[in-house]
């Protein structure tokens, strides 16, 4: 898991609206997953999750359409982690976790790319997410103005 994480807040950011990530990424499986959690974290350190989302890699365009991937391959992902509203105090941290499973929370990929429904093997999937100038992985937060 990855976990990217403001500094303490120095003034409150209220987030309302719908919130994405817009992830780069690539991996070694024939399918995979990609999750994301945003998290509110107070100062003494309790995680408080706010909202999360996961986008399966052969959806990646469309959920009515499976579209294989090429592993190696560099793709965007955009992760729709819905709309909520939070305050995010003082002192407080935006942060976001970046994994490919959820499990319980989302049903496991056996990242062979294989349909679900009676596959028994299963491989190991190595990710790698891409952050720069062109491939500008990005939280998008719908902040509001106080």
């Amino acid at each position: 898991m990855l976990v990217f994480s403001t500094p303490p807040l120095e003034q409150g950011v209220e987030v309302t609206g719908e919130i994405k990530l817009e992830l780069y990424a690539a991996t070694s499986a024939g399918d995979t997953d990609f999750t994301a959690m945003l998290v509110d974290v107070s100062p003494d350190g309790y995680e408080r999750l706010l909202t999360d989302g996961i986008v399966r890699a052969r959806y990646r365009n469309s959920t009515q359409k499976a579209e294989a991937i090429v592993p190696g391959t560099i793709y965007q992902y955009v992760i729709d982690l819905w709309t909520t509203s939070n305050y995010f105090k003082p002192g407080h941290r935006i942060r976001l976790h970046v994994s490919s499973s959820n499990f319980p929370r989302f049903n496991r990929n056996l990242n062979t790319g294989a349909n679900l429904a009676g596959a028994t093997g299963m491989t190991k999937a190595d990710q790698t997410i891409y952050h720069d100038a062109e491939h500008p992985s990005a939280l998008v937060l719908p902040m509001i103005p106080r």
